[in-house]
């Protein structure tokens, strides 16, 4: 057994900011993260837009991007989150920047600011098409320096370990030795990112299966607005069954603009604000033209875009789409909607605190009430920065101590030494997401969603028997974490009633 004062699950902005300020403010404790792939392979990695932050007061305000995120969340916003995040932007923009990340300037040597549907001013800071990348490189290498912070990547968490509502650590499946390690801590902090993989169509890497909310569920914690499920409206079509290549919405708001196969501009048909409508509207719209036209897709067109300025900002995209064939001077950009990201997750307060004592939850993983319904573009890395924030300050300034009730952690039981069937976990894993993007996607039916239920049901009384006779596998766990998500997801859309933001629900198929 190992112990440790902190035990961080996930390496992306939101776990890797608050290892940093720990280490930095106290040396003398530890603090261990622990990653399934790759300490740079997580969700932060693939944010292609940046950060939403009022820089410029003049044209902008802290009023305006609070109204933005209200809107966007269709009513059902923390409006105090929501300010709380809003104005503590800059701080931890400044934060970035000291410690190396770098933001693409203008002329006049200010920020040069990108604008993205929902958003009523340009207030986008980014890195080019790859900001995400770019912080993630400047935390890491920060964090590398560090004495007492151990990086333990290619190790899966497993479970969490709780007494009597009390997270004390976690047990972690070691992918180079097979061995099922226990870690023991003061305090743990998911930071596991998203669950797009449940659904195979999605803007996420393959690690986002639902790992930490999956396992807070099993260990009792709160759990909420599941449905809430928000659809990209603009990943490239490409045919292929695993993650999506993503157009980013700042390409239209570039000037890029939505066509049907036939050539139609058709945004202006649902909503004022046309091509820059909030992605859940932009999504849901194009759901309803593919299903009137028959079509697989819609397609962005770019082609009347200042290419030598197209290809400064969005290099990345410009090269991916030449790759393919795609030329974007005469090309359309065939683009469909795909699993993006979710609002909802572990119910957090305002310092990220859990309803289990000593857990944390940070990022995608969490439900903070910034999102409501909807999440307005580039708000999640904010986010991130700022409940990473707000966690370090409580840990801070509320030393650990020891519960009388905390009793020996036990090791994890002898496995069996049977291995789980490839083709099971393969097969099931299909089905599973078919079953996900038929049943629960941007528009759902109640007649689907109970049929889905019960599919899930019979799905987590199998898989929990075979791994109660089965060896210890990352992709066996990764397959319960997706059951048990998709059953999160079915169930809580099926508890709510009236649409809004992302959920849109209809009793029946006649509409």
């Amino acid at each position: 057994m190992s112990t440790t004062n902190y035990l961080i699950i996930g390496s992306g902005v939101a776990g890797l900011t608050f290892a940093l300020k720990m280490a930095n403010r106290f040396p003398e404790r530890n603090i261990t993260i622990i990653t399934k792939a790759n300490a740079d392979e997580s969700n932060t990695k693939y944010a292609q837009g940046g950060i939403a932050i009022v820089t410029d007061k003049t044209e902008d305000s802290y009023q305006k991007h609070i109204e933005d995120t209200l809107i966007c969340g269709d009513g059902l916003c923390d409006e105090a989150v929501v300010k709380m995040v809003v104005t503590e932007g800059p701080k931890r923009l400044k934060e970035l920047i000291e410690w190396g990340a770098q933001f693409d300037t203008n002329a006049k040597g200010t920020f040069d600011l990108g604008k993205e549907g929902g958003h009523s001013e340009n207030r986008v800071v980014h890195h080019k098409d790859q900001t995400g990348h770019e912080i993630q490189r400047a935390i890491l290498a920060q964090v590398m320096q560090k004495e007492n912070i151990t990086v333990l990547d290619h190790h899966f968490a497993l479970e969490l370990i709780t007494q009597d509502n009390r997270c004390v650590g976690a047990y972690a499946l070691d992918e180079k030795t097979n061995e099922i390690l226990t870690y023991q801590s003061d305090f743990t902090l998911l930071a596991t990112g998203g669950i797009g993989h449940l659904y195979g169509h999605t803007t996420n890497p393959i690690i986002a299966t639902g790992d930490g909310i999956a396992m807070a569920y099993r260990a009792n914690a709160v759990i909420k607005d599941m449905e809430f499920i928000q659809f990209h409206p603009t990943a490239l079509n490409d045919n292929s069954s695993d993650s999506k290549f993503l157009i980013s919405e700042a390409v239209r708001g570039f000037g890029a603009r939505l066509r049907t196969k036939k050539g139609d501009f058709f945004m202006q048909n649902y909503d004022s604000r046309g091509d820059l409508a909030s992605r859940d509207i932009v999504s849901q719209s194009i759901d309803l033209e593919l299903k009137k036209s028959g079509d697989e897709c819609v397609y962005l067109d770019c082609t009347h875009l200042d290419m030598i300025a197209f290809k400064n900002h969005f290099p990345m995209i410009y090269k991916h789409c030449k790759d393919l064939g795609i030329d974007l001077e005469k090309d359309w950009i065939p683009v469909v909607p795909a699993q993006h990201y979710l609002c909802g997750g572990i119910v957090v307060d305002r310092n990220g605190k859990t309803s289990v004592e000593n857990l944390f939850a940070c990022g995608e993983c969490s439900r903070t009430g910034l999102h409501g319904a909807n999440r307005l573009a580039s708000n999640s890395l904010l986010e991130a920065l700022v409940y990473s924030d707000k966690i370090y300050h409580y840990l801070a300034d509320n030393p650990f101590v020891a519960s009388e009730k905390t009793s020996t952690v036990p090791n994890w039981p002898i496995q069996s030494k049977t291995k789980t069937s490839t083709e099971y976990i393969a097969t099931t894993k299909a089905k599973l997401q078919l079953l996900m993007r038929q049943n629960a996607g941007i528009v759902r039916f109640d007649s689907d969603l109970s049929k889905a239920k019960e599919t899930l049901k019979n799905m987590q009384i199998e898989i929990n028997e075979i791994i109660q006779n089965h060896l210890v596998s990352t992709e066996l766990y990764e397959l319960n974490n997706m059951i048990d998500i998709g059953y999160l997801i079915v169930q809580q859309s099926i508890e709510r009633n009236g649409n809004a933001g992302g959920f849109v629900k209809y009793a029946s198929k006649d509409i």
